[in-house]
């Protein structure tokens, strides 16, 4: 069974330079808030997750919610394995799918039909999987001939349309997505809408942070609410919301 298991995990992120200015990139690098303390070793550290102990079984899909520096994204990235804990354990049984930037692994010198191969294999997948989906991709992103001519050619638009098709051709069974992932012009949005439902409902566990209550109550039926690197509350999505909702009006 795909599942996640979190026991008492924190991370804690050095800061080796003290200025305000300096403190500032720090945090927007390391993509957390979270409360700044100093460790064993008298070093200055942002705490960004502090003891998060979590279960989520399949068929949970669940929403990442808080006020920004509250580490959401520093949870994503620890259940995709970008960061290693400082403390704690993880366990993550199925197959992870990190939808962060769509557009990453792409090589702008590469043609398109190049392009949807390093991708995927950015993605985990093989070569010659890839290859057999190309047709499916060149005729969602419709771009035709351009998929023979090199990437930096391309207008935002066609850019996104490749990264998107490219990165929702498969099925994960445990689906990360840092805010909601739409790409395209007004004509294409509603197809790409219709692709990134297929996608998230054909995923096993899908973990979501948004700051839309509309999109979470949409796909979620469990949140996770985060304040300062803790767990203020996890359960149902609508119990958990109307917490949250009452602590930003307190």
């Amino acid at each position: 069974m795909t599942a996640i298991r979190l026991r008492d995990v924190s991370v804690d992120f050095p800061i080796y330079q003290g200025s305000s200015r300096s403190l500032k990139k720090t945090l927007m690098r390391a993509g957390a808030g979270g409360r700044i303390l100093a460790d064993a070793n008298h070093r200055l550290v942002v705490h960004a997750l502090d003891k998060i102990s979590l279960d989520v079984e399949e068929g949970d899909r669940v929403a990442l919610i808080g006020p920004n520096g509250a580490g959401k994204t520093t949870l994503l990235r620890v259940l995709a394995g970008t960061y290693e804990p400082t403390d704690g354990l993880i366990d993550v049984d199925g197959k992870v799918a990190p939808l962060f930037d769509s557009a990453l692994g792409l090589n702008h010198d590469a043609t398109g039909y190049e392009n949807i191969i390093l991708r995927g294999v950015y993605m985990g997948m093989a070569p010659k999987e890839m290859a057999g989906r190309i047709d499916e991709i060149a005729t969602f992103t419709e771009l035709g001939d351009y998929l023979k001519m090199p990437i930096r050619s391309y207008s935002s638009g066609m850019l996104m349309r490749l990264a998107f098709g490219v990165a929702t051709c498969v099925r994960p069974e445990i689906l990360l997505m840092d805010e909601w992932l739409l790409a395209g012009d007004a004509y294409f949005l509603e197809k790409a809408r219709h692709r990134l439902a297929s996608f998230v409902s054909g995923s096993k566990i899908l973990v979501l942070a948004s700051h839309s209550e509309a999109i979470v109550k949409e796909w979620c039926n469990k949140a996770l609410f985060l304040e300062r690197g803790r767990v203020r509350m996890f359960g149902a999505i609508d119990d958990v919301f109307a917490a949250y909702t009452e602590s930003v009006h307190a």
